[in-house]
């Protein structure tokens, strides 16, 4: 023993800690959290219990979701055909269709569209353009869209809606 720091460390007890200190701390860090599988398994689970419980739900509401859309579009389209009638004097016709309220028809000189902004406005929420009928079997004219199912009647997201 050359130094005094060298008798002393002789005499201290060898323990774990002090033989190997990285060693352990870095085995207590690894044991101390969830590995990135275990969390993935539990997010899993979670995205399986949740689907089971609340997806019916989620898939009803976003079917009667679709449904209230498609009454809301009938009444704004409703209403724009009703302003093109007020500047025009009539409305469109079956050959004009409702694309007369988007773009303008020819020859009509008191057409001051565009009445609905957007080309979307005619489309459904299924996808599917707005039934118009003129004359109409109920009114002056028809609007309707067959629902989901794009076929007379049915019942919640199949039914029709219309403006009649």
């Amino acid at each position: 023993m050359n130094s005094y720091s060298d008798w002393f460390f002789a005499r201290l007890p060898v323990t774990r800690e002090l033989a190997a200190p990285r060693r352990t701390a870095h085995a207590r860090c690894a044991q101390a959290g969830f590995t990135l599988l275990e969390i993935l398994i539990v997010l899993v689970i979670l995205g399986l219990v949740a689907a089971v419980v609340a997806g019916p739900q989620v898939f009803k509401y976003l079917g009667t979701a679709k449904s209230e859309a498609a009454k809301v579009q009938l009444e704004r389209v409703a209403g724009a055909l009703d302003l093109y009638r007020l500047e025009v004097g009539r409305y469109p016709s079956q050959q004009e269709s409702l694309t007369a309220l988007v773009d303008p028809p020819a020859g009509l000189p008191n057409w001051n569209g565009p009445y609905l902004k957007k080309r979307e406005a005619i489309i459904d929420p299924w996808g599917r353009p707005l039934n118009y009928r003129i004359p109409g079997q109920y009114g002056e004219y028809d609007l309707y869209t067959l629902g989901a199912d794009n076929a007379v009647g049915g019942d919640g997201e199949n039914r029709d809606i219309t403006n009649y």
